[in-house]
Order: C-alpha cells, then structure tokens, then sequence
C-alpha cells in the first residue's frame, strides 16, 4: 500500500513530504529512528483515523486518568474557585447562557471546531469572551492538549456602539429624579467619572476638606483614583452625610439594581443609548475635550494604563490650533514660556 507521507533528509534534519499536496515538513530531529517513528504515526493517522483517536486517548490518559471524559462544565467550575465578589457573579451569570449547553457536557478532549461554532452562533458577544476563557484556561491547565480554534480563526468580538452622557441629558436626569439621594448619585457620577459601584460606597473618610481632594480604591482593580473636586461637586458633598457612607440606601444594593432604577429614569425621560457606566465615558471625553493633562486624567479614573484611558475617550472632539499660532505666542512672549493648550471646543 502506498504511503502518504515519505521521508528525506535536507542538510541534518529530516523532512516528510505529503505525496498528495507536495508539502514538505520538517519533523525536527536529526534522530533517524526518531524521524521513521514520527513518519510512521502520521501515515497510520491517515490510514486509521479512528484507531488514531483510540491511541491518543491512552497515550493522554496515563498521565491524566481523568482527561479522556473532563467536560467542559469541569472548567466552568474550576475557573470560578479564583473568583469573587462580583465578579464571581457575573462569572456564575456568564456560564449560565444557554449557549453553553452544547458543549457543556461534552468532553474536553473531543471538542472539534463545529461544536465551538455552534455554541458561538446561539451565543453572544459574552459567550465569544467567556468561552475563549475557559478555552485558553483548559489550555494552560494541560486539560485540551492543542487549541480547538486557533487565535485567527475565532469571531471577531464586535461590541454594541458605547457613547457618553451628554450635559443636556444630565440635566434632564437631575431635573427628572425626585429621590434626593439618587439625585445627589447622579451629580458625583458627572463629577467624578467613576465606576457606579464606587462611587456607591464612597463614605464621607474619603473626602478631604482640605485640599478638596476625593480619593478611594476602586473595587475591579484595587487602584487608587485621585480627584480633586471645584466648587459644584463641594455644594453637592455638602448635603451628604457627614460620617459613614455618603449614600446609605445606594451602597447595599446590587449593581443591577441601581442600573435599573437609572435605565427607568431615562426611559420616562426618552433617553437611550446609556448607561450608569456612559458617566466614566462622558467624564473622560470632558477632560480630553477640555485639554486636561492625559497623566492627571488617567489618575482621576484610576485607569492602570493610558490605553484604557484612550478607549473611554475616543469619541471626544478637540479642536487644535495650528502650530503657527503657538509660535507667534512664543515669539510675542518670550523663549522659555510654558503655554497652555486652548480648551476651545470644535
């Protein structure tokens, strides 16, 4: 029976050669009998594929018992031990799609491209980023010896288009809340772009009075944001609580509640197209509209690097002036100068 692959020799290495095609592989070794063990698997692979498989199995089984039938709600589970908080809920809420239902129970080892396909066309944008996680997971843990899906050949992840919170919609939303409290919430979200989680715990010890400084750690990645407040941030800290939490009734309620008592407020406002979150986009347009210093801003946000400061910004129009303009004020000043950027809006 003619074989599909052949052997030779280029320099010190050993090649296959695919018969069929005429593509020629290098086994790399320079091992002879090594070279003829490998020539020979790959011609028995085409020759007895299921046999192949069988083989697989137990070569991959004597150094794991238990990989030949791990599915993957195994590392689902196994991902979540590192978990918590809320970002264990939202893991617990992530692995719940439907989607995953079929591969759920499905062994690790024996996931082919089609079933990740399928699982991918009833998902969503989450379930393309929660199964590559699991995916890379069972990878790194030894659990699937090879990717199912190299990193070229999964889809795309194509958010839905994200924009901020506008000054006439804030308006609106201070104008429409009648819940003092909740109103006070909104004002700090405008003011201090942060997270709404964060600033839902923001308790009267992180504010100094002093140098009209408001600092906190911020939950998702334990960074510190620095934000030094002005004079309309000072009327609204103002009229919270002097000690304790700033907002009591906010602080003990899960994030998605606040997110919906905030969607029901701009549905009888006619207000789409934002959330709680749209606050840090608007926040960070402001400053990069505004000229305000990308180091300060980055600390504001509690950002850990410049790109994600960018991100949340990048809708954000700034008008800038041609350079002539900056040298005829260096030349009307003098050398030496520090002239400030314009915060002229386009």
């Amino acid at each position: 029976m003619k074989q599909r692959f052949t052997l030779f020799r280029r320099a010190k290495v050993f090649y296959c050669e695919d018969t069929s095609t005429g593509q020629q592989i290098s086994l790399r070794t320079n091992d002879e009998s090594e070279a003829r063990t490998l020539l020979h698997s790959k011609n028995e692979a085409v020759r007895q594929p299921v046999l192949n498989l069988q083989m697989a199995r137990t070569y991959l089984s004597a150094n794991d018992p238990e990989i030949a039938k791990r599915p993957w709600q195994a590392a689902m589970d196994e991902i979540a031990k590192a978990k918590t908080g809320p970002t264990l809920i939202r893991h617990h809420r992530a692995m719940a799609d439907k989607a995953f239902d079929l591969i759920r129970a499905l062994a690790i080892v024996e996931t082919q491209p089609a079933h990740f396909f399928k699982a991918l066309d009833a998902g969503s944008v989450s379930t393309n980023i929660f199964l590559r996680r699991i995916h890379n997971f069972a990878l790194d843990l030894g659990w699937l010896p090879w990717p199912v899906l190299p990193k070229k050949r999964w889809p795309k992840i194509r958010f839905k288009e994200k924009r901020a919170v506008t000054w006439a919609e804030h308006e609106a939303i201070i104008a429409g809340e009648l819940n003092p409290e909740r109103r006070a919430y909104y004002e700090c979200c405008w003011h201090l772009g942060a997270a709404q989680a964060d600033v839902a715990n923001l308790s009267a010890e992180d504010i100094d009075w002093q140098t009209k400084i408001v600092s906190f750690q911020r939950q998702k990645t334990g960074t510190a944001s620095i934000i030094r407040f002005g004079g309309d941030l000072e009327a609204v800290l103002r009229s919270l609580p002097k000690s304790g939490s700033l907002f009591p009734r906010h602080r003990n309620k899960r994030e998605t509640h606040r997110s919906r008592k905030f969607w029901r407020c701009c549905q009888r406002l006619g207000i789409t197209g934002i959330t709680l979150h749209s606050y840090r986009y608007a926040w960070a347009e402001r400053a990069k509209t505004a000229g305000y210093p990308e180091r300060f801003a980055q600390e504001a946000l509690g950002h850990a690097s410049k790109a994600a400061r960018r991100a949340c910004a990048k809708r954000a129009h700034v008008f800038i002036p041609p350079l002539e303009d900056y040298e005829k004020r260096q030349r009307a000043i003098g050398d030496g100068a520090i002239i400030t950027m314009p915060a002229t809006i386009a």
